[in-house]
């Protein structure tokens, strides 16, 4: 499984870096995810408290995407995978539910 991490604008440190790879490690352990695109930018009116992390999962299927914002780099990380964990655990649910409603 790739991670795949792109800053706009800016070079991650290799401690943020880090910290992606830890929090998405605990998440892709649990799927069928081929790879992780990793966007991180600043705000177009250039606030400090816009720093935006984009993840898009690529799996087989639809590939579950979101996007946060907060004042740092890590919290905007930790919202965005939050709201993936949050989409997958969904769909597993769905896709549970029809395998039963099959049965």
């Amino acid at each position: 499984m790739d991670i795949i991490i792109q800053s706009l604008g800016f070079k991650a440190s290799n401690d943020l870096e880090a910290f992606i790879h830890e929090k998405l490690d605990k998440l892709i352990s649990k799927d069928q995810i081929i790879r992780a695109n990793v966007v991180l930018f600043h705000g177009a009116d250039n606030n400090p408290e816009s720093n935006y992390c984009e993840i898009r999962l690529e799996m087989p299927g639809d590939d579950p995407f979101a996007k946060r914002s907060s004042p740092s780099f890590e919290q905007a990380v930790v919202d965005t995978v939050e709201v993936l964990q949050k989409q997958l655990r969904k769909a597993k649910e769905k896709q549970v539910g029809r395998n039963q409603g099959q049965a």
